[in-house]
């Protein structure tokens, strides 16, 4: 069962994901753009894994929803290699000033959304 929870929670959550990257303009990295999709669905991921952690450290999400929601769709959802791939093609391209601030507000908005969550739920 925990399997398929997984499976069924990655699978929205990458729809999740492409339905943001369908609802924004793309990002032109050869033009130095910023990848604004990837960093908002990693931000988002961050508040919901945040939001997650703070209720099970109050017994408030069940073994099941933890496997669905964390696991699956925060791990579908977010785009740990999108983004990665995202900072070297911006290198490259000769947009190191760009990549330099993609870089400091993704970890700067990861962590700072998930702490936030942390916080409010707690």
């Amino acid at each position: 069962m925990a399997w398929l929870l997984v499976f069924i929670g990655g699978g929205l959550g990458s729809l999740a994901r492409y339905s943001i990257a369908r609802l924004l303009p793309p990002a032109e990295l050869a033009e130095g753009h910023l990848p604004w999709f990837t960093l908002l669905a990693n931000v988002l991921a961050c508040i919901l894994l945040g939001i997650g952690i703070g209720l099970i450290s109050k017994n408030q999400l069940s073994r099941p929803l933890q496997l669905l929601l964390l696991t699956g769709f925060c791990g579908g959802f977010s785009t740990f290699s999108t983004f990665a791939l995202e900072l070297v093609v911006l290198g490259e391209e000769g947009h190191a000033g760009v990549a330099f601030w993609y870089l400091l507000l993704s970890l700067l908005g990861g962590m700072g959304a998930l702490w936030v969550a942390l916080v409010v739920v707690r």
